[in-house]
Parts: structure tokens; C-alpha cells; sequence
């Protein structure tokens, strides 16, 4: 996968895209000192009790892109209660919008899956029975890591669309290839600082994620770049237990190499759809699709 450029391509996408308005209330809950933000979408004649699908999108994005509005007003229709949060990276209630690459960047790929157990908790809170969780890119590697290692009563099923890849050795030729600077360099920098107890060291970047001459700490850096297993969702099915449904679309260029990695995961709980002529947003009629293959998965009446 061409993680930097093709993240770029995601972030100039969302930057211009018009998005459908859902009728939902915003709420909060509170982490620490930051105030997360999220919409919560209820179907006619539906509340928390009848089940919450909690909605995850990708990359330095946020929850009023096309694809997570889309998919949320067509759930609603379905009637399917929806809890579309925004992640905060960092910053207290984070407004609805790409996430600016001028400020200091704090924040962690692992920080989702806290926020996304913060959200579940607020779920429970709320009276819900039961959720499924589903992401969008990034964002269904991180819930699929939560279901990995956090796991909850709550959480009945797992729906990951388009979710991000992870190879190392593809990561440090892209970097180097869009930024003139080995990836090894600047990594290994960062994390010495890290080792010597100095995360919090802000560091000028010749890039970060598609952030170019961008300052983040060391630790944010270390946790985008450094190789783990659990930033390729492929390798954390096995340890998920829960009912999984992955979709694709044919023509996603984001995550091409997907398919050949799936080939490999072979387990009972595991749904793989594929949308013949989809990209990575799944927009216009390929999102009607993706909701009916969602609707059908998660199966509540």
C-alpha cells in the first residue's frame, strides 16, 4: 500500500467533498480533560436500547465527511440508531473538519482505541444493549484493533470498510520518496528521544502522515512510523471473536493490497464483501450498496 501519498489523496478528498446533512444531536463525553465530541442519530420509533452502530472515520479526518454522513442517513433509513464520533487527536471538542497540519501533533494512531472505549462506556451509560462497531479506512484498523485487544459485553459485531494496510518496508520507501529523507533517520531520532523518556519533545519534520514540514512529538511520530503488527488489520483478525464484516470496494487504490493479504485469513467469523467498481469512499449508489451489505451483516430488527 502507498500509505503517504495515498493518505494525501484521502485528505485533498475530504477537503473539497460536499457532504449530506443527517439530522442528529451532538454529545459529548468527557476523557481526561478533552470533551470528545460525536452525532447521535436515532431511527423513528428507536433509542439507545435498541442498539447503537458506532461509527469511526479515517485518517486526520473527521465525522461530517461524505462517506460517514452518507452512510449514517442511510442507516437511519434502514433503522439503525447511529453514534458517528469525531476523534479528538488531542485537542478538546475538536470541530468537524480535516484536522490542521500547522498544529503540534500530540496525538497517536492508538489513541482511537481509547476514545472509541470512552464511547462505549457513554453507550452503556445511555441504556444501550448492544453495538457493533464500524470504521472507515484507518479508522477500521482501530476498531478492529479495540476488538482485539479491549473487546466489550457491548460490542456484538465488527464492521471494517476499506481498512488501512500496513507494510514497512512500503511506508519507508514512500516516505523517503515524498519527503527526500530517509524514513530510518528521522525515525530513529524520534525514537531515541522517546527511550531517553522525551516523547513530548516536539520535533521539526520534513513530513508527518500527509503533513509536510509538520511538527509532532516524538512519540506521535514513533507511533505512526514505527513497524507494528496491529497497524495491518489483516493481522488482527485472528485474535477478533466477534461476528466481522469487511468491505471493499474493487477500484480502491488506498488499500490494493487488501485482498492478497485477506487470502490468508482463513476463520468462521469473518464476512469479506466486495463492491464491484467502489473506490475507497464508496460514494454516490456504491454507498447504498455498502449500507444493504452493512444492514444485512449486522441483522437487527
Amino acid at each position: 500500500m502507498k500509505q503517504l501519498s495515498r493518505w494525501a489523496s484521502i485528505a485533498a478528498f475530504t477537503l473539497f467533498s460536499a457532504f449530506s446533512a443527517v439530522q442528529a444531536e451532538e454529545v459529548i463525553a468527557k476523557q481526561g480533560d478533552i470533551t470528545l465530541r460525536g452525532d447521535l442519530s436515532l431511527a423513528e420509533g428507536k433509542t439507545t436500547k435498541d442498539g447503537v452502530i458506532l461509527m469511526l472515520h479515517g485518517t486526520l479526518a473527521h465525522n461530517q465527511m461524505e462517506i460517514m454522513q452518507s452512510l449514517a442517513g442511510l442507516l437511519k433509513e434502514s433503522g439503525y440508531n447511529t453514534l458517528n464520533i469525531n476523534l479528538s487527536f488531542g485537542i478538546d471538542k475538536r470541530p468537524s473538519a480535516m484536522l490542521d497540519c500547522t498544529i503540534e501533533h500530540k496525538h497517536k494512531h492508538e489513541d482511537a482505541v481509547a476514545e472509541l472505549d470512552t464511547w462505549m462506556n457513554w453507550l452503556k451509560a445511555q441504556g444501550a444493549s448492544k453495538v457493533v462497531l464500524l470504521g472507515h479506512s484507518r479508522g477500521g484498523n482501530q476498531v478492529s484493533w479495540y476488538a482485539a485487544e479491549k473487546d466489550s459485553d457491548l460490542l456484538e459485531k465488527v464492521v471494517a470498510i476499506a481498512p488501512a494496510t500496513w507494510d514497512a518496508g512500503n511506508a519507508a520507501k514512500e516516505y523517503e520518496e515524498r519527503y527526500t529523507k530517509p524514513l530510518a533517520d528521522v525515525l530513529g531520532e524520534a525514537q531515541k528521544l522517546v527511550d531517553a523518556g522525551k516523547g513530548d519533545t516536539v520535533m521539526d519534520l520534513p513530513g508527518f502522515v500527509y503533513c509536510e514540514k509538520a511538527k509532532a512529538t516524538a512519540a506521535a511520530f514513533v507511533s505512526y512510523y514505527k513497524d507494528d503488527e496491529r497497524k495491518n488489520t489483516p493481522s488482527l483478525l485472528p485474535k477478533i471473536k466477534k461476528p466481522m464484516l469487511i468491505a471493499r470496494g474493487s477500484a480502491d487504490e488506498v488499500v490494493a493490497d487488501l485482498p492478497a493479504k485477506l487470502e490468508k485469513v482463513k476463520q468462521d467469523n469473518l464476512t469479506v464483501e466486495t463492491i464491484d467498481g467502489a473506490d475507497h469512499f464508496f460514494l454516490d449508489l456504491y454507498a447504498d450498496e455498502l449500507a444493504e451489505k452493512i444492514v444485512t451483516f449486522v441483522g437487527w430488527k
